[in-house]
This record gives C-alpha cells, sequence and structure tokens, in this order.
C-alpha cells in the first residue's frame, strides 16, 4: 500500500539552533518582534509499505535525525 509520510524533525528542547538565532535576529533588525525561533527540518515524501509507522521511525533513527539532539513527529496517511 502507499502512504504520504510527512516528518518534522527539531532539536530537541534547551540546544542550541544557531540557524533560528540568525534569522530571530534578522527579523528583529527589520522590526518584528519574536523569540525561541527554531528552524526544523521538513520531510515529506510517498511511501510504498506494510508497516508504514516501523519504517519511518527506522528512517528517522537511521538517517533523517540524530536521536541524540533531534526529536521527531511525523503524520501518515494513505494515498488516494
Amino acid at each position: 500500500m502507499k502512504w504520504k509520510v510527512a516528518v518534522i524533525v527539531r532539536l530537541k528542547e534547551g540546544l542550541n539552533d544557531p540557524e533560528g538565532r540568525v534569522i530571530g535576529k534578522a527579523l528583529g533588525n527589520l522590526g518584528y518582534t519574536v523569540e525561541n525561533l527554531h528552524v526544523p527540518k521538513y520531510f515529506e515524501f510517498e511511501l510504498d509499505s506494510e508497516n508504514p509507522e516501523e519504517e519511518v521511525e527506522e528512517m528517522c533513527k537511521k538517517l533523517l535525525a540524530n536521536p541524540l539532539i533531534h526529536s521527531w513527529e511525523y503524520r501518515i496517511e494513505p494515498v488516494s
């Protein structure tokens, strides 16, 4: 069966996000007031699988994220 998958990977709470800090500062220079801006990674793909949750979890652990510094969440829906 084919599935549409969306994965969001974020730095774990309390870790420094240098890219988010730079973007937040640039927005401040443009006159916007933002705090604690974070830049997650977003992946979207189709997967042909009988066990999509298991495979997506493996993908996150093996390649899409570093389990030591990242947390992740995903959404899996059947392709219509």
